[in-house]
């Protein structure tokens, strides 16, 4: 898929076995299947999607809007499709849809030491605005807070 777009589609229950995998996979402060239960049914801020080939999920990612701000809660392409674009479609529909809903700002926060995922939000215009001290409870790791602004003129 390295040139061509692949169609996100909003996500359902059915794909939380392969993502449940894909977060064990990916990060090391891994969401529980129940938390994206709680996103995809309980909680009225979320959005989320997946991309997907053949029955795979590639990519999956989940933002919530609140009021004015946009917050991403995750994005993670799994290893083999990493590099590709489709962290990138992921990100531009995040941006599309917040500022479509009249968003002014994105943020999210990342490991201070997830250089690869800094360099990427840098790229889409995220800036490192604050630290949260102690952040992740794996580990006790800092986090950046990182925020691009948008507008917000709807």
């Amino acid at each position: 898929p390295a040139e061509e777009e692949m169609n996100a589609r909003p996500m359902n229950a059915g794909d939380l076995d392969q993502i449940t995998v894909l977060e064990k996979e990916l990060f090391t402060s891994p969401w529980k299947r129940s938390d994206f239960e709680y996103e995809l049914s309980g909680n009225p801020c979320s959005h989320l999607l997946v991309i997907e080939e053949k029955g795979r999920i590639l990519a999956y990612c989940d933002w919530w809007i609140l009021y004015e701000q946009s917050q991403i809660a995750t994005i993670g392409v799994t290893g083999a499709y990493q590099h590709q674009g489709l962290g990138q479609q992921m990100m531009d529909a995040i941006i599309r849809s917040s500022i479509d809903l009249g968003c002014e700002t994105v943020s999210l926060e990342v490991r201070v030491s997830n250089a690869r995922a800094i360099a990427f939000y840098e790229k889409n215009g995220f800036i490192t605005v604050n630290t949260r001290k102690d952040y992740y409870t794996d580990n006790h790791e800092d986090a950046y807070l990182m925020v691009k602004p948008i507008g917000g003129m709807k």
